[in-house]
């Protein structure tokens, strides 16, 4: 397969790219609900962290949204415009933005989040509950290696 010839690494191959397609799928399932709320999936992510952990700086969000810096920037701007998130320096290190939801954006996202639930659940419902665990502690092990790799190559 294309200069691959373990059978092995072309199975890893061909998992990757379902894995891929599935998740285009639910996002694309989940797009259009956001989309007529006015927000993005990523703007969703930062509402949906603040409302479940609390106020984050936002070094923790890029990490819990998987964002880059200059990206997390633009989304916060954009929250902080319609009145969602509030920012305020971190009172021991004034480096760090602290991030926290208004009670217009806490209103806003305890709303939305039900609804997108939801639609995750619906799509879900292709698998069994056992399969539903059996999926997420592969994707968890497959995520916890591949970020180790990524750690290794960096060394």
């Amino acid at each position: 397969m294309f200069g691959v010839d373990d059978p092995r690494d072309v199975a890893a191959i061909r998992a990757y790219v379902k894995l891929m397609r599935a998740s285009r799928a639910v996002v694309g399932r989940l797009e259009p609900r956001l989309a007529a709320s006015g927000v993005t999936l990523t703007q969703f992510g930062v509402l949906e962290a603040l409302l479940h952990l609390g106020p984050l700086t936002q070094r923790v969000l890029i990490d819990k949204v998987l964002t880059s810096p200059g990206n997390m920037t633009d989304v916060i701007d954009k929250l902080e415009q319609r009145g969602y998130v509030s920012r305020c320096r971190v009172a021991s290190d004034r480096r760090n933005v602290e991030v926290g939801l208004t009670p217009v954006g806490e209103d806003f996202i305890g709303k939305l989040f039900p609804l997108h639930a939801g639609e995750i659940a619906a799509a879900m419902k292709g698998l069994t509950a056992a399969e539903i665990a059996t999926l997420d502690t592969l994707l968890r092990r497959l995520g916890v290696h591949a970020a180790s790799c990524k750690e290794q190559a960096a060394e």
